[in-house]
């Protein structure tokens, strides 16, 4: 059986004169093999017998040849495209790329706060960049660290570690590296003070914030110190110094963090417990102390617009605009505390989030340059300084209330007169002024 097997490709492709060499060569059945082309293992098998060279073998396995060194880097160019979609994935999830964006964002608006009027682009994409890679490690440190906790939480369990799509090792190598890579690129390009500020809150993040979730419900407050920190580091890249203007989103960040987290630690409860997370929504069955704690900290950010118009960082229009915004998230908050059901949360949750980019937005749009605040701390810094500008301003000042006041005087006491003065004066002007008893003084 085996010899017939073997001398049967002698006789199956010899080509009869009818035939071409290139058309397709049917093959009869053999062994269960259903009547139709050759298939690609036996053309293979074709290829490794010895022939002759009449019988037309040589050209038929110079074909074969050709096409599996075709197919060869085209199932390696497969591979390798797969290879990266699948560890693109996974570092794009190990990142938590729109936390990370978000993060990002903050630290631009605080780079363009803290240039004044000319703002180095070139220096607010490094800084972008920079921030991107720090904030990626963090998260991906903090996924390495909570392994376990994630893959009993359905919030998490099919992230890449818990999922096995990605080890361990891998993982932190990757975040050890980004991170290195991002504090670098921030010391190079931006300055010390900014890559200091990157290189401690990824510590704070990863080395005190995690393991924190597991032991106390204060890591909502450190946490909610991790988030204020971006825009420091923006506003330090641009100036290379920290004052107290650079204070506004900061302080926004923190308090806008708490009832943004209350809202979703009160609706993730149950994933929360589950996890061995000790959140402060668990310690509270009725929700009223967490519900608290989020009004609060909404009404914190009433006089953050105040302070930007105050010091010179926004025009008045800002004030308002923050105040109405700021009323809106804590009328939320209001609705939270007085029904504590996870539909108010879930409402309270969504303006939180429309909360934070209508205020960046805000401040970008009505933020004073550095001209105009020179401008005005020139006016004032002449009035201090020469007491004789002062005066003159004031008694400028005087001098035309004391115009308003006499022409307010005249003007009433025109009105005053009876209707018959205006008849005798304005259609007869050819007549004298009536005379009226009151008037001899």
């Amino acid at each position: 059986m085996w010899r017939k097997t073997v001398n049967f490709p002698s006789k199956l492709i010899s080509i009869s004169p009818k035939s071409s060499p290139n058309s397709p060569i049917p093959s009869p059945p053999i062994h269960g093999v259903r009547q139709g082309w050759i298939l690609p293992r036996f053309c293979s098998s074709l290829a490794q017998t010895p022939c002759s060279p009449n019988s037309g073998n040589l050209g038929f396995a110079a074909a074969i040849d050709a096409s599996s060194a075709t197919s060869a880097p085209l199932s390696k160019v497969r591979e390798v495209g797969e290879a990266v979609t699948h560890y693109g994935r996974c570092y794009w999830e190990l990142s938590k790329a729109k936390l990370s964006l978000l993060v990002v964002a903050t630290s631009g608006v605080g780079y363009v706060l803290g240039s004044g009027s000319a703002i180095d682009f070139g220096g607010l994409c490094y800084t972008c960049i920079g921030t991107m890679m720090v904030a990626a490690s963090a998260s991906s440190l903090n996924q390495v660290f909570e392994k376990n906790n994630d893959a009993k939480m359905k919030r998490t369990k099919l992230r890449p570690l818990p999922s096995g799509r990605l080890s361990v090792s891998h993982a932190a190598m990757w975040a050890s590296g980004v991170g290195v890579a991002g504090t670098t690129l921030l010391a190079c390009k931006a300055n010390i003070l900014a890559a200091g500020l990157a290189a401690s809150n990824l510590a704070l993040y990863a080395f005190v914030y995690t393991p924190l979730k597991q032991i106390h419900p204060v890591n909502t407050w450190v946490g909610a110190i991790v988030g204020a920190i971006p825009p420091l580091l923006g506003w330090a890249a641009a100036s290379g110094e920290i004052s107290l203007n650079a204070m506004i989103l900061p302080a926004a960040l923190y308090f806008w963090q708490l009832p943004h987290f209350m809202a979703l630690a009160y609706l993730c409860r149950e994933d929360y417990a589950a996890g061995g997370f000790k959140m402060y929504s668990l310690a509270d069955a009725s929700g009223k102390r967490t519900a608290l704690v989020a009004l609060r900290n909404s009404l914190y950010l009433l006089p953050l617009g105040f302070l930007a118009y105050d010091w010179g960082i926004t025009s008045g229009w800002f004030c308002l605009e923050s105040g109405l915004l700021t009323l809106a998230i804590a009328a939320t908050a209001f609705s939270f505390y007085r029904q504590r059901t996870k539909k108010a949360a879930r409402k309270m949750f969504h303006a939180s989030l429309l909360y934070l980019p209508v205020f960046m937005s805000g401040l970008l749009i009505h933020r004073r340059t550095d001209d105009e605040q020179n401008i005005m701390e020139i006016i004032q810094g002449s009035i201090s300084e020469f007491p004789l500008l002062g005066s003159l301003i004031r008694d400028l000042r005087n001098d035309i209330e004391d115009i308003k006041q006499k022409k307010n005087s005249i003007m009433g006491h025109i009105h005053s007169r009876p209707p018959v003065a205006y008849a005798s004066i304005a259609p007869f002007p050819f007549l004298p002024a009536p005379v009226y008893a009151d008037s001899d003084s």
